[in-house]
């Protein structure tokens, strides 16, 4: 039974959805604020869910010897180092959707407040002023709302603008005219939203891209009263330049729910007027408190005991219903790179992977994935789904991804071709009914042969004699061929051969047979044949 370390405050339901599923969990709220101890009893876990207040450092994630998944209830995953998880092939989660309606809300509650100066007016009438001309505010309706980042959250502030009647603009660089058409909204580059927005919201998460994208220059190019609200994050906006706008009257006001630092207990903005500035509650409803926490136990869950992957940052998804057929064609896309992997002793440059027929329907990502992740193992022995695109692209290999209509007598197939310095490899392989991976293709030689545990691969030239030389030499040494498939391109032309052996190949004996002329190159090769 998987194991679950719960190291923040969540919904005693969501425990208990871990209950239900199968999982055994651990409900210790409050270690998540001592990293000592959790560091201390994190290695006896599978899966650590946790919000804001658990730090998941790259010295945590060492001290994690059999963590498999984090998840985190809430969209941001600002506190765990994701890039330490990916190459200990830990799977991180979030729950996007739990919190964006109420989200939306705030910003949208900001938007009002400022444009009417709801705060300032309810301090000085509960402090018995009557300071009726003083706060004069400014009507929404017919006002061009800017909304940088059109995603889940951007999305439906979108929506509400168009529904009070605003005209919206939207800058997101994922964002399609159809989308774009479909939300109802104009979709502009950053200047023009600067220019021509009254008001502008913030939806994007913070990156090397967005990080300070509200700053002096920026704002210099917005109209004169704009307003600015942001409910995302902190660091979007370079707050000391803010708050020289709102001084000069650039800015009229702005909506604050995220800072810099956090948490805020000072802040030159706390002293600015019409500056409404909330304490980080985007996601600060009882229902979304409850969603996140919800979604994160069934999401872990599933994870843990389906291999279902839903919401994650560092791997494709994989939803429960498509796992089933999914699986075997995982374990022949890691088979496939296992193959190339043990037989290619130069530096890998480029992969390109193939999918034919049905595997192009399929979902791609995780079979590249996992063909990606028996190429590397030869060398990196954990490495696995989540890790493996990591390493590829840190060892700077070239990576394409190919899908086309069913091409032959298969359904659908996967090709794997590698590129070195010197030489081109390719294999190819499919699934029959009985969801074993079986090899078609090798050096461009059609042949049917099954995977086994221990396995010889040979190539020569094609030549009377050949399958009598590695019968006598491997019995002559008491290695027993249980099996065995032959291939050629043609009469004469390339030939190889696939022996099936009860145990591994005994070194002596491989460096017989790489000693005969005959022999162009012979490689032991080993596979996990362990369903999927």
């Amino acid at each position: 039974m998987p194991r679950v370390l719960v190291s923040d405050a969540l919904s005693t339901t969501a425990v208990q959805i871990f209950k239900d599923r199968g999982v055994d969990v651990d409900y210790l709220p409050e270690i998540g604020k001592d990293k000592d101890k959790l560091a201390e009893i994190i290695g006896q876990y599978d899966g650590l869910a946790i919000r804001s207040a658990t730090k998941v450092t790259e010295k945590l994630i060492a001290a994690a010897e059999n963590l498999k998944v984090i998840g985190r209830a809430g969209i941001g995953v600002d506190n765990v180092d994701i890039p330490a998880a990916s190459r200990k092939g830990i799977i991180v989660m979030n729950t996007p959707f739990g919190n964006s309606i109420t989200t939306a809300e705030h910003a949208v509650a900001l938007m009002f407040a400022v444009a009417r100066q709801i705060p300032e007016a309810n301090a000085s009438t509960h402090a018995g002023k009557w300071e009726k001309n003083k706060f004069m505010g400014v009507e929404i309706t017919g006002k061009t709302l800017g909304v940088i980042g059109c995603g889940n959250i951007g999305s439906i502030v979108a929506t509400r603008g168009i529904g009070l009647k605003m005209h919206v603009v939207g800058f997101d660089p994922f964002l399609s005219e159809s989308r774009a058409s479909e939300l109802g909204i104009e979709k502009v580059e950053l200047d023009e939203l600067f220019a021509r927005a009254d008001f502008i919201t913030l939806h994007t998460p913070l990156t090397d891209k967005t990080r300070n994208i509200i700053n002096a220059a920026s704002i210099a190019k917005m109209k004169d009263g704009v307003r600015i609200i942001n409910c995302a994050r902190g660091g979007l906006i370079v707050e000391a330049d803010l708050v020289e706008a709102l001084k000069s009257g650039k800015v009229a006001g702005a909506g604050i729910d995220v800072f810099e630092v956090e948490p805020a207990t000072e802040n030159a903005l706390f002293d600015m007027p019409n500056v409404v500035c909330t304490p980080h509650l985007g996601a600060s409803t009882s229902e979304a408190q409850e969603n996140v926490a919800l979604q994160v136990a069934e999401q872990m869950s599933d994870y843990l005991i389906k291999g279902a992957v839903s919401n994650a940052i560092n791997m494709p998804s994989i939803t429960a219903e498509e796992a089933p057929r999914l699986k075997p064609f995982v374990k022949l896309a890691e088979v496939l790179g296992a193959f190339v992997g043990q037989v290619t002793d130069d530096p890998i440059k480029e992969v390109e992977i193939l999918f034919d027929g049905a595997t192009a329907t399929m979902n791609t990502k995780a079979l590249t994935s996992a063909a990606l992740a028996g190429l590397i193992r030869p060398q990196v022995s954990d490495v696995n789904m989540v890790s493996a695109p990591i390493m590829v692209k840190e060892r700077g290999i070239i990576l394409s991804e190919v899908r086309r209509d069913k091409s032959g007598v298969f359904d659908g197939y996967i090709k794997l071709t590698v590129k070195t310095e010197h030489m081109t490899r390719s294999i190819a392989g499919t699934c029959f009914s009985d969801g074993k991976p079986r090899f078609i293709q090798i050096k461009g030689i059609n042949l049917d042969a099954e995977v086994g545990e221990h396995m010889l691969y040979t190539t020569n030239a094609d030549a009377p004699g050949i399958i009598g030389l590695l019968g006598s030499i491997c019995g002559g040494n008491g290695v027993n061929i249980a099996n065995f498939h032959l291939g050629r391109d043609r009469p004469g032309g390339d030939a190889i051969a696939l022996l099936y052996l009860d145990e591994p190949f005994p070194q002596d004996v491989l460096a017989e047979l790489r000693a005969n002329p005959k022999i162009d190159s012979a490689k032991p090769l080993r596979f996990d044949v362990t369903a999927a």
